[in-house]
């Protein structure tokens, strides 16, 4: 099986690259997603390097960083400039992650895998998407690459590890959003304690279809159910989003202000989310 995905990916990858055919979608009705944020450190050795929107995270470890997400096309150099400004080097970035394979958080992660050398990990529902640049996602379904595919070195299941300089990231595949969405929870230190940190892929419902006529996806609705209730059973202190908005980053942090980590620890906004999510799909599902 691992073979045969192998296969489908290296040939997404060239058919994808010989086309030459990829086309960002327009963003000029979310301008905060291009628009900048100021980098700052969260919690411990996790720090902001996204836009106003567009969350990405920087993670350092004394053997090199991890990147989650890139925003889009045109964020690469907002992402490296919000590295330096913090006192990091780009370079020194040695795995990249993603929490879902749509244009809006891979745009810049080809060219950022190109600057550093990192190694892209993505999960499984995920890999063919990231590798064809969109190409195969259940919503385009073959109409065109949305962002430049990227080689994909590791493949990721639920409960696997990611590890680097004394870091351990648990995978929990949370499906539904894509086929591979998923969030990733870890601990970080700071002088006064240790935080379970939840980067949470919140299951919103793109499709304006009906679930039984996504027929690209037969399981969404299958899919969007157990991540519902997988994410209701999630321990964490803090808890972060693949969007600012779902966060509410800038009513948390303001730019400027001092070092607060217990400004994220807002674990009820957390839930309310998951129930109004629940309710929309419960709605969507009975929909006639």
């Amino acid at each position: 099986m691992k073979r045969i995905l192998t296969l489908l990916i290296f040939l997404c990858v060239n058919c994808c690259t010989l086309a030459q055919n990829v086309s960002e979608p327009s963003s000029k009705m979310h301008p905060e997603w291009s628009k900048p944020y100021p980098p700052f450190q969260i919690a411990g050795n996790l720090y902001y390097v996204g836009t106003y929107d567009l969350a990405c995270y920087l993670i350092v470890t004394p053997k090199g960083n991890i990147l989650i997400n890139t925003g889009l096309a045109s964020s690469g150099q907002l992402i490296k400039t919000s590295i330096e400004s913090l006192g990091f080097k780009l370079t020194d970035t040695r795995i990249l992650l993603t929490t879902q394979a749509h244009f809006d958080h891979m745009g810049a992660m080809a060219e950022l895998k190109r600057l550093t050398g990192a190694k892209m990990m993505v999960d499984e529902g995920d890999a063919a998407v990231v590798a064809d640049g969109g190409l195969s996602d259940y919503d385009l379904q073959g109409k065109v690459c949305v962002f430049k595919p990227v080689k994909v070195d590791r493949i990721l299941h639920n409960g696997d590890s990611i590890m680097l300089g004394g870091m351990k990231l648990t995978t929990l595949h949370h499906p539904g959003h894509t086929k591979g969405s998923c969030s990733y929870l870890f601990d970080v230190q700071d002088n006064d304690r240790k935080y379970s940190v939840l980067i949470a892929n919140m299951p919103t419902i793109v499709t304006d279809k009906k679930f039984a006529d996504v027929l690209a996806y037969p399981n969404i609705a299958n899919d969007y159910a157990y991540t519902l209730n997988a994410m209701k059973h999630i321990t964490f202190d803090i808890w972060l989003a693949s969007h600012a908005s779902q966060f509410n980053l800038t009513d948390k942090h303001q730019p400027g202000t001092a070092y607060n980590p217990g400004a994220f620890m807002d674990k009820k906004y957390y839930y309310d989310k998951i129930d109004d999510l629940r309710k929309e799909y419960d709605s969507k599902v009975n929909s006639k």
